[in-house]
């Protein structure tokens, strides 16, 4: 292996640029040259690729968002994209590529990997945390620490104006960020997408605590399927008694400075992607499991569904009594 590739994909996510850096500084480690592809698999087609160097991901390892950036590419997803795209990295030299992001990358690269020879290597970068085959994804702890922040300061007027707080977080399609924030914040209910969510249940629940609680938050997951968090609020309405208000966290959950659990775990996944290629591994995903690097095949994060762990809820539900 010669010559490599690294490019971002997808939503952004704090720490990707503590895992470009990696990428970058394991590969000269090993005298492999190191290409960035700019703007996802948009600058792959188009040829957006450029050398990159130790001094270019100098302090960067606390920056968020990405320094190659990131775009959507519906041409991409059609096989003349792709074959636009193989020829730009043959152009290069390119043997082997490096993608961060989620499921959505990862589909890209194995569909990529069956028809051209190329070397693959995925590296999970979504706040979301769904991907099957890491304990954690980079972003995650960053976006749950993002938003822990702001509903400790949504608590705090809660209390003083004695109301119910709907605050909705990201997660289309799952619950772990609110579920760890739920948990953190001592909210007194938490809805995602994962379980389902009885309306009349959250009425009564919220009746039972208006006997001796003034304030409550319900951490509300954007994918949950009674809808977001001002449908819930509508559907609940005044029931339990409670003055109620709407916060929804939104896209400040995928910026800002990683965590340094996030920084870490990118420089550790970021490294083990570039020595997996040069062992002339292909087709997987690098994630961690138990503090250990671990291998999976592509397919396999997104076939194989990880799952919030429902005593997580239960213990939720207990503590917030």
């Amino acid at each position: 292996m010669k010559r490599i590739a690294v490019f971002t994909s997808g939503g952004d996510a704090p720490g990707m640029n503590a895992a470009i850096r990696a990428v970058v500084r394991m590969a000269m480690y090993h005298k492999v040259e190191i290409f960035g592809i700019q703007y996802g698999y948009r600058g792959m087609i188009q040829g957006d690729i450029i050398p990159l160097q130790s001094r270019s991901v100098s302090n960067i390892i606390q920056r968020g968002g990405t320094i190659l950036r990131t775009a959507r590419s519906e041409e991409f997803m059609m096989y003349e994209g792709r074959e636009k795209a193989f020829n730009a990295l043959q152009q290069n030299g390119i043997e082997g590529l490096i993608g961060i992001g989620g499921d959505g990358t990862f589909k890209g690269l194995s569909k990529f990997m069956e028809e051209f020879p190329v070397n693959v290597v995925g590296v999970p970068g979504t706040i979301d945390n769904d991907l099957y085959g890491t304990d954690y994804t980079i972003g995650f702890d960053t976006a749950v620490n993002t938003a822990l922040g702001t509903i400790d300061k949504i608590r705090d007027t809660a209390a003083a104006h004695e109301r119910l707080f709907y605050v909705e977080v990201m997660g289309r399609d799952a619950g772990f960020i609110a579920v760890d924030v739920g948990i953190a914040s001592g909210a007194e209910y938490i809805v995602i997408p994962e379980t389902e969510t009885n309306i009349d249940d959250l009425r009564e629940m919220l009746r039972h605590y208006r006997k001796d609680k003034s304030s409550a938050i319900i951490i509300v997951a954007e994918g949950d399927e009674e809808g977001n968090a001002f449908e819930i609020a509508d559907k609940v309405k005044d029931a339990a008694g409670y003055d109620y208000r709407i916060s929804v966290i939104g896209h400040v959950q995928r910026g800002g400075s990683p965590s340094a659990l996030d920084r870490c775990l990118a420089s550790r996944l970021g490294a083990a992607a570039v020595e997996k290629l040069i062992e002339g591994k292909t087709g997987i995903m690098v994630g961690e499991i138990n503090w250990k690097i671990n291998e999976i095949p592509l397919e396999e994060t997104w076939k194989k569904h990880k799952r919030v762990q429902p005593h997580l809820l239960e213990l939720a539900r207990i503590l917030s009594l």
